[in-house]
């Protein structure tokens, strides 16, 4: 006997029915990923969060674009659904030559146009003037070295101008006034990005560059180096904290203060072992200008550039086996000190508020 022959056309029975319901699923469920993907689109590292004038003018043309693109691919689907189901038959070549020419060139050059002129219309608002505050910004490896209140330019060596309340790892801003940031650098080439409040800018050894930051909206918001710029790459993050005026003129007099806790068990360690031959902390003789000014390193969220929440703890692993902690980082561990003194700086660094 002929062993018998199914249809391979024919399915089982119930599979397509199945199938029906699978496919109803899956498109009920498109709605909801639809709008779970654009969740996260959202938050303090996003551009479309509109924190800032420069931000919700790029955030506005990521969304004209996108319904461009949502436009042409629908017109593009249709035009396929009627060459191959509604209209199958062979087109003229004069409609295929009419079709390239206004599809393929008149419309992109249009569409191209438009978007380039409203762009560089865009631009000198905001390369403007600021009338706010003026802050320097040094990139440097692999952390962020601030000053407030400047005056000048930038040196080539330490990038910062003299004077000024020095900081590090943390840019409070007024929030609806243009401040100006000077960008430089001591080192390689990195780059200041602050998605949320506006696009980002080099910093390069031997020059000066300019940023006008208008945050609109209060709240915390990440700021990143979006140029490689060795081993700690990754790790060399910062925090932008928007505040009203009043409270940022508050902040800055307040980080113009000397060390809240000038002496103690850890302090003694801290200054016994070196630390400020690379640590400044006004107040004491320590003034090391290598390293991140520690003055208030207390009050601010992370350590190591965002590596870490600020705590003790935090602070005891981090200077005990720091290129454990932060890869390529320049500064040594300590290892080799007894815990006792290790968590007696930690200690100490964080009353520095």
């Amino acid at each position: 006997m002929q062993p018998e022959r199914r249809d391979p056309r024919s399915r089982p029975p119930g599979r397509g029915r199945a199938a029906r319901l699978s496919g109803r699923r899956a498109s009920a469920c498109l709605p909801g990923l639809s709008l779970l993907a654009l969740s996260a689109c959202a938050g303090p590292q996003s551009t479309l969060t509109d924190a800032g004038t420069e931000s919700a003018a790029v955030a506005w043309l990521f969304w004209i674009m996108l319904a461009g693109a949502v436009v042409i691919w629908l017109l593009v689907m249709g035009l396929s659904v009627y060459a191959t189901k509604i209209n199958p038959a062979a087109h003229s070549e004069k409609t295929g030559l009419r079709l390239i020419a206004w599809g393929g060139v008149v419309f992109p050059t249009v569409v191209l146009a438009v978007l380039i002129v409203w762009g560089l219309e865009k631009m000198p608002e905001f390369r403007g003037e600021g009338e706010g505050p003026k802050i320097a910004v040094s990139g440097e490896r692999f952390w962020w070295r601030v000053a407030y209140g400047v005056e000048g330019e930038p040196g080539v060596v330490k990038s910062l101008p003299a004077g000024g309340v020095e900081s590090a790892n943390e840019l409070w801003l007024p929030v609806g006034r243009r401040t100006e940031i000077l960008l430089g650098s001591p080192d390689v080439i990195h780059s200041f990005w602050v998605p949320s409040i506006a696009g980002k800018t080099d910093t390069i050894p031997g020059r000066v560059n300019r940023i006008v930051l208008e945050p609109t909206r209060e709240g915390v918001y990440n700021g990143v180096c979006a140029e490689f710029c060795g081993e700690a790459h990754a790790q060399m993050a910062f925090r932008v904290i928007v505040v009203p005026p009043a409270e940022y003129e508050a902040y800055v007099a307040r980080q113009a203060q000397g060390a809240a806790v000038p002496q103690g068990p850890g302090f003694d360690a801290f200054m016994k072992n070196g630390c400020n031959a690379c640590h400044s902390v006004r107040g004491t003789p320590a003034a090391g200008q290598i390293g991140p000014d520690l003055t208030h390193v207390g009050s601010r969220k992370t350590i190591g550039a965002g590596t870490l929440p600020l705590s003790a703890q935090n602070l005891s692993q981090f200077i005990a086996v720091t290129e454990h902690v932060k890869q390529g980082v320049e500064m040594p561990s300590y290892s080799m000190l007894p815990a006792s003194e290790i968590d007696a700086m930690a200690q100490w660094l964080e009353g520095l508020k």
